[in-house]
Order: structure tokens, then C-alpha cells, then sequence
């Protein structure tokens, strides 16, 4: 389902529908006032971490990603509604402001150990194995950003970044 097909049963009662059709219109959520665009941050480092077992040239590009915050992400997007997205984010409900944040710290947390574990020459079978397990932690929290995002998640707080990545070198000693 698309934004636009749900604005009037999710706009908060103060939005007025020229606001929300304009969010909606930008793939801001008007309910939320947050964009899932900001996922195609680590959705990138997912992919890359993903072809590493078929492709280990492609450890390069994945050692290149570097973290942005919301505010960061949108700053250097081409995405329509860059400007409207980052002034939706600061006027969205703080609790969902930190829930996405804290999410993000988790993701960018497992995303630098890993960064931080394949600096290591090691033989592309192990690179293999810590992307996956990598990709394994990812996956759950995106989704979690993902429900936040567009307003379907009661339990949105994530674990502290330093429980993720606790989680992720677990699997990587198992």
C-alpha cells in the first residue's frame, strides 16, 4: 500500500490534507512524518554484504559505506523531498524520532565491527560467513526501523547498539 492511498485514515487530527497529501507525496509517511528512504542507507550495506560470498572484489565497496545520520542521509539525497523530509523528521513525534535513532545507532554499530572484523585479510570463506551472520543482525533491525517508520510498531525499543553488536560477535564465535 502506498502513502497515498491511506492519508485520510492516518493523518494526525491537526494535519491539515494539503500537508499530508504533500508528505505522502514526498513517500513521507504523513502519520509518522518519517521516510523509509532513509533504509536505502543500510539496505546498500546489506546488498554489499550479500555478494560478498559470490563476489569477495566487492569487500572494497563495502568498506567505503560510512554511517549518516537521518538528517545526514537526506542532506546528501537526490530523494524529491530531501528539504521536506529532514523538517518532517525534526517535527515528528520525539518517540519515534528516538526509536529511528536508536535503531540506527544499533544498525551502524554491527555495520562498523563488521567493517572493523573484514579489514582482516582473511580467506573469503570466513568473509563470507561474518557478512551473513552480519546480514542475520541486520535484517531484524531494518525491519524494526522499517514498522517505526510507518507507524505499525508498538515495541519500538531496540536493543542498545552495544547489545547488537554484542549479538553479532556472538555469532561470529559460533
Amino acid at each position: 500500500m502506498k502513502y497515498q492511498d491511506c492519508i485520510a485514515p492516518v493523518q494526525a487530527p491537526a494535519e491539515t490534507a494539503a500537508g499530508g497529501a504533500r508528505l505522502a507525496d514526498a513517500n513521507i509517511n504523513p502519520r509518522t512524518g518519517l521516510a523509509t528512504d532513509y533504509l536505502n542507507h543500510f539496505n546498500e550495506a546489506i546488498m554489499l554484504l550479500e555478494m560478498l560470498a559470490a563476489c569477495p572484489d566487492c569487500i572494497e565497496d563495502f568498506l567505503a559505506w560510512r554511517p549518516l545520520s537521518y538528517r545526514e542521509h537526506f542532506a546528501a539525497s537526490r530523494f524529491k523531498g530531501h528539504e521536506l523530509a529532514i523538517k518532517a523528521y525534526e517535527d515528528a513525534d520525539p518517540a519515534l524520532r528516538e526509536a529511528l535513532d536508536a535503531l540506527s545507532a544499533a544498525m551502524t554499530a554491527v555495520l562498523q565491527t563488521t567493517r572493523g572484523a573484514l579489514r582482516v585479510e582473511m580467506r573469503p570463506k570466513f568473509t563470507a560467513i561474518i557478512a551473513a551472520r552480519a546480514v542475520a543482525c541486520l535484517k531484524p533491525l531494518v525491519a524494526r526501523a522499517g514498522a517505526v517508520i510507518n507507524g505499525e510498531s508498538e515495541d519500538t525499543r531496540p536493543k542498545a547498539p552495544q547489545a547488537a553488536v554484542d549479538g553479532l560477535m556472538k555469532h561470529m564465535s559460533s
